[in-house]
């Protein structure tokens, strides 16, 4: 609470200063209860931005490492971690996806909003990469509403492999929360979970205006890494996720004459 309540009085501030961020959709996050927020990930800023915008408190899983590091700085990374919401998850081994599923569970049958990001990993271009089928599992198994989030400029205030980013201004778009009920007791098959994720990153596609990449992003980091384009897909690539048309819409823009930093 400490941590949280720092972030509301000092980094917020900060924060919103730096970026302006404005918001659309609010509104469809619920007031009460358990909900998954399935966000795109353009940045490392993203699971800061995100809270910013919104006056419910917000958890993320985060690597176990950035809550144990040593000296100050260690320290005020840790703290500022935990201060957006974030729980520390050994994401190491073969059973990592379980203790971040558990994890996520927990979270949501107490109530709260818990934030995950499909693609498992940052874009390495900007672009909208295949959804892992962990958020449909997680949507399946609490039953809960999933709500999809689109960042908007956060790559261009923080590119990969920067550390401190600009003072850009950014935004956030908020779906119509996605209901899956219907699949109640089926968590377990693949064809379900990969159709659940299929609609989940279409929905993301449609608030972002993002070009869709059907290979996962880190497959797409490795052969970025390895000298190659990520378009090298084993596989043709789709227009959209399922294989469906692609939607006709733009990068979203701030709301005309909105030049006032929004408020969580």
């Amino acid at each position: 609470m400490f941590y949280w309540l720092m972030k509301r009085v000092v980094a917020g501030p900060l924060l919103r200063g730096m970026f302006r961020p404005w918001v659309r959709g609010a509104e469809n996050v619920p007031a009460t209860g358990g909900a998954i927020l399935a966000s795109n990930h353009l940045a490392v800023i993203d699971s800061f931005v995100l809270p910013l915008v919104l006056s419910r408190k917000i958890r993320f899983i985060g690597k176990a490492e950035y809550f144990t590091g040593t000296g100050v700085k260690g320290r005020l990374k840790a703290g500022f971690f935990r201060g957006v919401g974030t729980i520390p998850v050994d994401r190491g081994g073969g059973k990592a996806s379980e203790a971040a599923l558990r994890t996520g569970l927990e979270v949501l049958r107490s109530g709260n909003l818990f934030g995950i990001y499909p693609e498992g990993t940052r874009s390495p271009d900007g672009r909208l990469y295949r959804g892992k089928t962990g958020v449909a599992r997680l949507a399946l198994e609490s039953g809960v509403p999933v709500v999809p989030v689109a960042m908007i400029g956060t790559d261009v205030a923080q590119p990969i492999g920067t550390v401190i980013p600009k003072p850009v201004r950014i935004g956030v778009v908020i779906g119509e929360p996605l209901d899956f009920s219907r699949y109640k007791g089926m968590e377990n098959d693949r064809f379900i979970l990969r159709s659940v994720t299929d609609e989940i990153m279409y929905a993301l596609m449609s608030l972002s205006g993002q070009e869709y990449v059907d290979i996962y992003a880190a497959t797409a980091k490795a052969r970025i890494a390895a000298g190659h384009s990520p378009d090298e897909a084993p596989a043709p690539s789709t227009a959209a996720p399922g294989g469906r048309p692609a939607p006709d819409v733009q990068v979203p823009v701030p709301p005309e004459g909105d030049d006032q930093p929004s408020v969580g």
